[in-house]
């Protein structure tokens, strides 16, 4: 399947997560998953294209109805059980994502509630147009876990920055954190945790063009329970900004935090 030039413009333009813009919790992680195969990014641009053609501004999807058109390629014992990624992630054989059983675990930890069935909530709640929590990502374009840059190679001389990731995130990065910073502005959800993220200074400096009242304390690591962070109040919206993951890296105990725990901090904080 190829990338469609339309398509992929489109996703780049307008492609700004999952959920919905008034959801209390808003998850900003640095980048789009997945991309390692060139026919699961183009079943992705193809949906969003066909589902929100009109879009003119940033628009957050159905994750759902996304994973639907995106078929499973995945191998292993179990590969058998899956045709398409809602099938992995959303139906009744799901496998839990590692990320977000931590965020919805943050969630529950910051309103105080009791820990739902995690699996349970990922099928069925996390990140629908209904809930709590919107998915939004700085950058668009789905990338590895290997940060490999695989769009190089695209034939398309109209993306002339897409021939390094460097090109690329200074070509998106004010276009993307403006607008971020606008919806921010215009439904004032309760927190946002941007997770993940690698460019800490220009993320605060933005932040406090936008906000010119804002002002950041840094919070120190208690290790293994709660992240190093960035904190500050955007007119009424806790904003946090970590280089962390909610997950473990390589498998390593010593990398992970208690993302329960760190919600909880953050409240009483």
């Amino acid at each position: 399947m190829l990338i469609k030039e339309k398509a992929l413009r489109h996703w780049v333009d307008h492609f700004y997560g999952y959920g919905s813009w008034d959801a209390r919790f808003w998850f900003v992680g640095y980048e789009e998953s997945g991309g390692d195969l060139p026919e699961e990014v183009a079943e992705k641009f193809d949906y969003f294209y066909d589902a929100h053609a009109s879009s003119t501004e940033a628009t957050l999807c159905d994750i759902r109805e996304l994973y639907k058109r995106v078929a499973f390629r995945g191998d292993g014992p179990k590969a058998d059980l899956y045709t398409n990624r809602y099938e992995y992630r959303f139906d009744s054989n799901a496998i839990q994502n590692g990320v977000w059983k931590n965020l919805i675990a943050f969630r529950h930890g910051y309103r105080n509630e009791a820990l739902p069935d995690l699996l349970d909530y990922q099928k069925n709640s996390f990140a629908s147009s209904s809930a709590q929590e919107a998915l939004i990502q700085l950058y668009p374009l789905p990338s590895p876990h290997n940060h490999a840059w695989y769009y190089s190679w695209l034939d398309m001389p109209q993306f002339p920055f897409l021939k390094s990731r460097t090109l690329y995130q200074e070509q998106l990065y004010e276009q993307r954190i403006n607008a971020i910073l606008q919806k921010i502005s215009a439904h004032r959800p309760e927190l946002v945790l941007m997770y993940g993220m690698n460019n800490i200074n220009s993320l605060k400096s933005s932040v406090q063009a936008f906000f010119p009242a804002a002002k950041f304390k840094m919070v120190k690591a208690i290790k293994l329970q709660t992240p190093q962070h960035h904190r500050a109040d955007l007119q009424g919206t806790t904003l946090l900004i970590t280089t962390q993951i909610p997950a473990l890296r390589h498998g390593r105990i010593e990398t992970g935090f208690d993302w329960l725990e760190f919600g909880k901090a953050v409240r009483s904080a």
